[in-house]
């Protein structure tokens, strides 16, 4: 099904990302010169609600890392929003620690943000995958004893998560980390290879690898879905071993797995729902 934002007002001329997908709602953040709206959103029923509006350091620069969840015992939807950036500003593409690294959340029904405070560690991306009541995003830090961290929904606590050994591969010169749920699949005690794709079949892919790759999806037969540099999604097919262009989409998108589901937003009382 096609969704239209921008027949509403309120999303004209203006960029939206995609920065999490729980149960058939959708978490948009519109952002842009003087634009820092989050939305919830379900195709499906064609609702949609605005969050109050929130924090927002325009003292200096800095990035947003997002991630929409439930929690696992109350079962209560909630948007964390993490600022990563300095006051006063520096350059944005500095590779020094941030000074400002803090958070705010926010539940579905409450009407209003509430500050977690400081965050101990330096994320990476924009939003981070979700999985069993917890958000996931890789540590940038070097002195970090782990490289993924993970944040409770539920608790509303960070806390180191075990990663996988770092593995360089010899015959490639460029190396981009990217993390994302395949099939949901939960291994507790320890991680395990799944997958190598150390090149494209095709003369028409033969570019790949040489952007960041992020994987979207793992579909029962294996497939995988990943999106290549906002440029193109592509299909890697495990009987073949090969990568596909699927040819959906034009450039500069992003893409997010998706399940429907009719949860209705006027169920979340105080908060204000409209209808595309």
């Amino acid at each position: 099904m096609r969704l239209d934002l921008n027949l509403a007002p309120i999303f004209q001329g203006s960029q939206i990302l995609p920065v999490g997908s729980v149960n058939g709602l959708l978490c948009l953040w519109q952002f842009g010169q003087r634009k820092d709206n989050t939305y919830i959103c379900n195709p499906i029923t064609r609702e949609y609600m605005i969050l109050p509006r929130q924090q927002y350091y325009r003292e200096g620069y800095a990035i947003i890392v997002y991630c929409f969840g439930v929690a696992s015992l109350t079962h209560e939807y909630k948007v964390i929003r993490i600022f990563q950036g300095d006051i006063p500003p520096i350059n944005p593409t500095s590779s020094s620690r941030p000074s400002l690294l803090e958070a705010e959340i926010y539940t579905l029904g409450t009407g209003k943000w509430r500050s977690l405070g400081h965050v101990p560690y330096w994320l990476n991306g924009f939003s981070g995958p979700f999985l069993n009541g917890y958000a996931h995003w890789i540590v940038i830090d070097q002195d970090s004893p782990e490289k993924l961290c993970a944040f409770d929904f539920e608790k509303e606590t960070f806390e180191l998560f075990p990663s996988p050994p770092i593995e360089i591969v010899e015959e490639s010169q460029i190396h981009f980390h990217s993390l994302a749920i395949l099939k949901g699949i939960w291994y507790k005690k320890s991680w395990r290879r799944e997958v190598i794709i150390k090149q494209s079949v095709s003369r028409d892919l033969d570019w790949f690898m040489w952007e960041p790759v992020y994987l979207i999806e793992g579909l029962n037969d294996g497939t995988i879905l990943m999106v290549y540099y906002q440029d193109q999604l592509l299909a890697y097919c495990p009987k073949r071993k090969t990568i596909e262009d699927t040819e959906i989409f034009d450039r500069y998108f992003t893409g997010m797995a998706y399940r429907p589901s009719f949860v209705k937003l006027q169920n979340f009382k105080s908060e204000r729902v409209h209808v595309l």
